[in-house]
């Protein structure tokens, strides 16, 4: 068995301090560690030793403070957003201007070839268009015509077809969650 060089356990003080030095709330800290502000509350006011995920979690953070920067979604000033994700893991969110033909994207994951663009952070509108089309069946598929009936869609259009197909694709686990703001 492999060991490792993490404590096994916490005090409620410590968390505490690592949040406040994060700049997080509790809610946010409870977000982020997928748990409820309830638990941070009670872990944070513990006396008593701490033990599970939270200890590393806290040795992660306290090393790696990026990390919680890195995990945020921002505010979305287009009005389409993609969400581009692997089985329920976000890696990379796109958001869209269609009108004025702007894309920005932002990456939660370091393995390229799980990103949306791979390498390329900054995509042009094109590109974009590329990606959609990409996550759809060929626009030269033989009895296309067949195929976008059974979508209840008139006509060929990557967009629309990952609408009613999430862009899912047979030959792996990415998909494509569309949220569109008004």
């Amino acid at each position: 068995m492999t060991a490792y060089a993490v404590s096994n356990e916490i005090y409620g003080k410590t968390i505490r301090s690592m949040r406040k030095r994060l700049g997080l709330t509790q809610a946010e800290l409870a977000s982020l560690a997928n748990v409820s502000v309830e638990t941070v509350d009670q872990w944070e006011s513990a006396t008593e030793a701490i033990t599970g995920p939270i200890v590393t979690l806290v040795r992660v953070f306290n090393e790696y403070p990026q990390i919680v920067e890195n995990m945020v979604i921002p505010e979305n000033p287009y009005p389409l957003r993609l969400w581009y994700m692997r089985d329920n893991e976000v890696c990379t969110i796109i958001d869209v201007d269609e009108r004025l033909r702007k894309v920005r994207i932002h990456n939660y994951t370091t393995d390229y070839i799980s990103r949306a663009f791979g390498i390329n952070d900054r995509p042009t509108f094109e590109e974009y268009e590329a990606f959609l089309e990409s996550r759809c069946f060929p626009r030269t598929r033989d009895k296309m015509k067949l195929i976008l009936a059974d979508l209840g869609l008139p006509f060929y259009d990557p967009f629309l077809i990952i609408e009613k197909t999430e862009g899912r694709m047979a030959e792996d686990n990415y998909w494509i969650r569309i949220e569109k703001g008004y």
